[in-house]
């Protein structure tokens, strides 16, 4: 198997291997985290950054396979937005459990809510797409 050299990557590629390795990052780091919360004390709230990231892992891969769409804008930008909300949230709960502390104050919050909003972003892009079909 002989992979293509970066000059020979889109940058369409490149944004969908990201969001791949979004994908992978979380799935790993959900599993990672949900074993640890069965060590720890404050594993329980260490067990909700790792749903979320399990639960989330699956969303990127399926906004990975959407690249073709018509929609990787849209997409490109929710996968974005999904992952930094994301990393606040989660790394906000392991940061309290782990080293007893938030990243800083709102974090979990922010997280959440710019969570919302990528879903949000990709109900736009379903109603993108409905509408270009109609």
């Amino acid at each position: 198997m002989s992979f293509p050299d970066s000059s020979q990557v889109s940058g369409g590629d490149r944004i969908n291997g990201a969001v791949v390795l979004l994908a992978g990052l979380s799935g790993g780091l959900g599993v990672a985290l949900s074993a640890m919360a069965a060590h720890v004390p404050g594993g329980d709230l260490l067990s909700n950054a790792a749903n979320m990231l399990l639960f989330h892992a699956p969303a990127f891969l399926a906004l990975a396979a959407l690249r073709n769409s018509g929609l990787r804008g849209i997409l490109a930008g929710a996968a974005l937005v999904l992952a930094v909300g994301l990393a606040l949230f989660a790394g906000d709960i392991a940061s309290r459990v782990m080293l007893g502390h938030r990243l800083f104050p709102m974090a979990a919050p922010v997280g959440g809510s710019l969570m919302i909003a990528a879903w949000a972003g990709i109900v736009l892009a379903g109603i993108v797409r409905l509408a270009r079909r109609a």
